[in-house]
């Protein structure tokens, strides 16, 4: 039997001046990570109301950020959910922020291009719109989803 992957769970985060609240959550470089982060995801969203299909898209973004961030960049990783406003309509942003690449020769190995590279092009395709966003903390890759 697998031992549990420990995650701190999303801690809600009152924005300053705004009455959103955004759920934040570190993901540890593990096995099993990005299964148990939907999981947390998984119940957020329906607590919020949404849709089973905009969950469903949320969980593919979701995992395929994730993943991203895992397999080719350095810890820590945290995933924000929040609300944003796209067009005038509400729009759920999927953000995760890492600390940028990982150096090559790091010992992890290129991925198999047969299984991997396509993760942002499905983000793309989901979100109404998405982008990187490079800071003193890392770097962030969100996508807004529309929250039908």
């Amino acid at each position: 039997m697998a031992a549990q992957l420990n995650i701190a769970g999303p801690t809600a985060v009152d924005r300053p001046g705004s009455d959103t609240v955004d759920h934040v959550c570190p993901v540890p470089h593990a096995p099993g990570a990005v299964r148990a982060v939907r999981g947390w995801v998984r119940t957020i969203l329906a607590e919020w109301g949404l849709s089973a299909d905009a969950i469903m898209d949320a969980l593919v973004v979701v995992s395929e950020l994730l993943t991203n961030a895992l397999v080719h960049a350095l810890p820590p990783a945290t995933l924000r959910l929040s609300w944003v406003r796209v067009d005038g309509h509400g729009a759920l942003r999927v953000e995760v922020t890492d600390a940028g690449p990982a150096l090559a020769g790091d010992g992890r190995g290129a991925p198999d291009p047969d299984e991997h590279g396509r993760g942002i092009d499905i983000v793309t395709a989901l979100a109404a719109r998405c982008g990187i966003r490079v800071g003193t903390e890392g770097i962030t890759r969100w996508a807004d989803l529309p929250a039908a």
